[in-house]
């Protein structure tokens, strides 16, 4: 007899990869950010999903850290202009900032489906 509840895959690498939460198969965005109506899998509707800006708060301190890491510790040992910082850093700060975004917003998405996360609401 089949599981009424079949196991959910991985919500780790279903978001990371940028696939459905439920069925892991369907892709999850249409475009570079934005997410798909539905899966075209299994069918389930992303209209519960709203990632918000925690990704990109996540992904900023990640980058910055990365980053100011790196560019104190050149600074400490090489000690370049400071235009040549501008010149490195300023370019990997946004790269990385963009290769970080959609997995992050697909993790998010897939996290707030495998734990049934909705808006707060008051009792009244």
């Amino acid at each position: 007899m089949a599981d009424p509840h079949p196991a959910l895959p991985s919500p780790y690498k279903t978001g990371l990869a940028g696939r459905c939460p439920r069925c892991g198969e369907g892709a999850l965005f249409d475009g570079f950010l934005k997410l798909k109506p539905r899966c075209s899998a299994c069918g389930l509707d992303y209209k519960f999903a709203d990632s918000a800006d925690g990704p990109a708060v996540f992904i900023m301190l990640i980058a910055g850290f990365v980053v100011l890491g790196a560019a104190l510790y050149v600074e400490i040992a090489y000690e370049p202009p400071i235009w040549l910082h501008l010149v490195i850093w300023l370019p990997l700060a946004v790269i990385l900032c963009l290769a970080l975004l959609r997995p992050m917003k697909g993790l998010a998405v897939a996290l707030q489906y495998a734990n049934k996360a909705e808006e707060g609401r008051r009792e009244t």
